[in-house]
């Protein structure tokens, strides 16, 4: 199983929702309304998000991969 990593391509803001659609097999758009719905209940979404925004490290190009 490959590392979650933000990827380069389809994402939106981050690539938060993008990394873990791919990461847990469903598409990026359901990910999204999934975190969108999740933000009608109480709790630390935002600062979750943020989160992995920050630590998540993006996905390497083919000019970077060695």
């Amino acid at each position: 199983m490959a590392a979650l990593s933000r990827p380069r391509e389809g994402r939106v803001l981050g690539g938060v929702c993008a990394a873990l659609a791919r990461r847990f097999g469903i598409s990026a758009t359901a990910m999204r309304l999934i975190f969108l719905a999740s933000c009608l209940l109480p709790g630390p979404q935002f600062l979750i998000y943020l989160g992995l925004w920050i630590f998540l490290p993006a996905e390497k190009t083919a000019s970077t991969a060695w």
